[in-house]
């Protein structure tokens, strides 16, 4: 197997892959169906990437199997020989099974090839398999095929695209789960009807104890509710309370750890309640468990806030990285702020893409570092910020206030559509006078608005301010 790290890699090629893929990234941002990512990906590393063929499989639920799932460039049909994979089997599959990526820049040399033919008939030269995994837990493989040698840098991007592109998928599979659990729990109107601690009772072989007034919940979190009382029947709770408080509802249970024989403390709650963890997070609570002091019981303690109605101020979100993006979107869901998804320049948006700056009059900016302020904004935040914070600053800004900032801080100044414009030709290699040949203008004026892009950005050279343009993601 080749080695594709022969050589140092170019940093400025790196810069300019890395902001393309954070354009693939964008495109799956929020999407909670496995299929559509997938394709956003293989779309996106043909179009961007001049990739001849990207696929992507992801593993069944048996365990078992990997089943293609999208497919650009050469063939764009998801059947054949290839649809499905046993794990273990073919390339594919020994990714999946050893979690290992394979590299090469002569696939028509490799033994494993199972159709040399097809490679020299359509010159396929590189090929990049990489497990799409969490930690030790594999839930698919990008395969990706190109006419020409793989740079080394490609394959830096490509390794750091899978792993946003494995939790991605990771989310939204959890995201599935939980809908075809509710959507389960609907279609079963006498069960609906019953109060939460009604429903608990059914399920749980211990005597519940009920506290306070019950107070009607979103499907969500009395799901959430169910589903807990659920592995605390199968582990045989000893005893549950179910406490209705002024801002959330509590589930505290006991349960013994007799039944634990030699089997680790920290592991047996991992496997049992690992899932759970999940769930209650996306809705703004919190699972904790407390072993006793003889180490005989474990107190489980499940706490979500009611869920208000998100009838607050609107707001736009628009992040280039998508975790990103959904860790401001689970906020403003806490803070009781609208998330609006389309652009109105009427709506405040908070953001870290400077692009995104020009379409609306007020910017909450979230700051990442210690680089410059851009010129426009309202609010400065960063992800140590409160939902109550985030309702603040939000609240500042559509009374025309300053949040987060003081007012003398130290701005950047954006780059006009002509000082941008020369900058990107520059990340092509090209020379002052190839880019006035190409803009129609003087190669003096090509230095002028060079020489304007250094003294906005306080850079000294050329590539510092190219690499300031990306990391603001002005370039794209």
């Amino acid at each position: 197997m080749a080695d594709p790290l022969t050589e140092l890699l170019d940093p400025t090629r790196i810069l300019f892959d890395l902001q393309q893929g954070n354009e693939i990234a964008q495109g799956f941002s929020g999407c909670m169906e496995p299929e559509e990512i997938a394709h956003g990906v293989t779309d996106g590393l043909v179009e961007k990437f001049d990739c001849a063929l990207a696929r992507v499989w992801l593993l069944e639920p048996d365990q078992k199997s990997l089943k293609l799932v999208a497919s650009s460039g050469l063939y764009t049909h998801t059947n054949g020989s290839f649809a499905r994979i046993p794990l273990g089997a073919y390339k594919v599959g020994k990714i999946a099974q050893n979690r290992v990526s394979f590299l090469s820049n002569n696939l028509t040399a490799e033994p494993w090839v199972g159709n040399r033919e097809w490679a020299i008939a359509n010159n396929i030269r590189g090929f990049a398999g990489y497990p799409l995994a969490i930690k030790d837990r594999v839930v698919g493989v990008l395969a990706t095929f190109s006419c020409h040698e793989m740079e080394p840098e490609f394959l830096e991007i490509l390794q750091t695209l899978c792993i946003t592109v494995a939790i991605a998928l990771d989310t939204a599979f959890h995201y599935q789960k939980e809908k075809q659990s509710w959507q389960s729990s609907t279609r079963s109107p006498i069960f609906n009807h019953l109060t939460l601690s009604d429903q608990l009772a059914s399920i749980l072989s211990s005597r519940l104890t009920l506290v306070g007034t019950e107070q009607p919940l979103t499907l969500p979190v009395a799901y959430v509710f169910i589903q807990a009382a659920e592995i605390l029947n199968k582990i045989e709770c000893a005893y549950c309370r179910l406490v209705y408080k002024k801002d959330a509802v509590v589930l505290e249970a006991i349960v013994p750890t007799m039944n634990l024989a030699s089997r680790n403390l920290d592991d047996w709650i991992e496997s049992i309640l690992g899932n759970l963890f999940f769930t209650v997070s996306c809705l703004g609570g919190v699972l904790q468990t407390q072993p006793s002091i003889n180490q005989r019981t474990i107190q489980v303690v499940l706490k979500v806030p009611y869920v208000r109605e998100q009838l607050g101020e609107p707001l736009q979100i628009q992040c280039c990285l998508p975790l990103l993006q959904q860790a401001f979107t689970h906020l403003a869901f806490l803070a009781g702020i609208r998330v609006l998804k389309r652009t109105d320049e009427d709506i405040p948006i908070l953001t870290d893409d400077i692009a995104q700056i020009q379409s609306t009059k007020r910017v909450l900016w979230i700051q990442q570092g210690t680089q410059a302020l851009p010129k426009g904004i309202k609010a400065k935040v960063d992800l140590s910020i409160s939902p109550e914070q985030l309702r603040q600053a939000l609240e500042a800004v559509n009374c025309g206030k300053l949040w987060g900032i003081k007012p003398d801080a130290e701005v950047q100044q954006t780059l006009s559509e002509r000082e941008l414009g020369v900058l990107t030709l520059l990340t092509k290699g090209l020379r002052d006078r190839d880019i006035a040949d190409l803009l129609i203008i003087s190669e003096s004026t090509v230095k002028f608005h060079v020489n304007n892009a250094l003294k906005k950005l306080k850079a000294q050279t050329r590539y510092q301010a190219i690499y300031q343009a990306i990391v603001n993601g002005w370039i794209h």
